[in-house]
């Protein structure tokens, strides 16, 4: 079955890791970092959708409007909507910043705002599955299934 999904959480949380390591080859990957504009990412979600091509939206998606750009053409599309939040500490998600090299470091202050937005999702904004992603401590990740008490 073709599938959307959105990735939530902080910038640094892993959630380009995540879509590498789990994604790459199912998945074509939208990201406004490498897209660079509003339209361009828009046209490559249409893309998606009129091929019926599986995709997964790597962005932060931190709030529910955010998100719902890209749940209700997907939904009305025939897609199956699915959503994985990458739970993060704001310190950890810095300290992992300051390890980045180049354009994905980010200044703090993209971090500590984005945080300051991040709304948890709900299913009840479109999503058919809701997953709690963690990272390991290892280089992986722990992906649990959503539980609104998280």
């Amino acid at each position: 079955m073709k599938t959307a999904i959105i990735l939530i959480g902080i910038p640094a949380s892993g959630k380009s890791t995540f879509c590498k390591d789990r994604l790459f080859n199912t998945h074509v990957r939208i990201n406004l970092d490498m897209l660079r504009t509003r339209n361009r990412e828009k046209l490559l979600l249409q893309a998606c959708i009129a091929a019926k091509q599986s995709f997964v939206i790597d962005n932060t998606n931190a709030s529910p409007s955010e998100r719902e750009r890209f749940i209700t053409p997907a939904r009305e599309a025939g897609f199956k909507v699915v959503g994985y939040y990458l739970s993060s500490k704001v310190q950890d998600a810095l300290e992992r910043n300051r390890q980045r090299e180049g354009k994905s470091r980010i200044h703090d202050n993209g971090i500590h705002s984005t945080s300051s937005r991040l709304k948890l999702p709900c299913k009840s904004e479109g999503f058919e599955e809701l997953w709690y992603v963690r990272m390991d401590g290892n280089g992986g990740f722990i992906v649990e299934e959503w539980n609104d008490k998280l």
